[in-house]
């Protein structure tokens, strides 16, 4: 009987320590599972903040159809391709107060600052596949070319200017949405100033 006695608070010892063992467990798993949803939420957000607010427009090629230009969806997010070539550029038309011109696809344009070209927002390493969370936020914030502090302001058409008051749970979602889509490898060319036209 005594044996019975002191092996009843072992007995129930063990089952409290395997049962905050499961608990646990299962706390690490649910964890893991909502940030997993977590993370598709977040994706899905992005997607919704990408597309709504034009992205494509500018970053990806398009296709004509009997509808206009449309995205080409094989080229999602790639910018300006490049092997693409511009044709011949009336400097005397793109001076303040004149013309702005966009190419066939949308993915250049040229104005009185020179040509700028959509950049790849793809994952490559031509595009985004180095970028940290704070590069995208002040790309997008301060108007600076691949978020770098020191670096030359984007050009338009980039409207940045009117995505500068997004806030940080939107940004993250559109920076963590561009960072699940499929890598494209496209090396878009630098912005060529008006004054080295031809």
């Amino acid at each position: 009987m005594k044996r019975l006695l002191l092996s009843l608070p072992m007995i129930a010892l063990t089952l409290l320590f395997y049962q905050c063992k499961e608990a646990k467990g299962k706390e690490s798993t649910d964890a893991l599972e909502a940030s997993v949803i977590s993370n598709e939420a977040l994706i899905k957000k992005g997607e919704y903040l990408v597309t709504s607010i034009g992205c494509a427009d500018c970053h990806t090629p398009k296709k004509m159809t009997d509808h206009g230009p449309e995205p080409d969806m094989d080229r999602w997010m790639m910018g300006y391709p490049s092997g693409d070539s511009l044709p011949k550029i009336d400097k005397d038309e793109i001076t303040p107060g004149k013309w702005l011109l966009f190419n066939n696809d949308l993915t250049a344009a040229v104005g009185p600052w020179g040509i700028s070209f959509a950049a790849n927002l793809t994952p490559d390493e031509t595009g985004l596949k180095y970028w940290k969370f704070e590069n995208f936020k002040r790309a997008i914030r301060e108007g600076k070319f691949k978020g770098l502090e020191n670096s030359r302001p984007l050009l338009p058409p980039m409207p940045w200017e009117n995505y500068r008051n997004l806030n940080d749970d939107d940004l993250l979602a559109m920076f963590t949405y561009l960072q699940s889509i499929k890598p494209i490898d496209n090396i878009v060319p630098n912005f060529v100033p008006a004054a080295e036209i031809k």
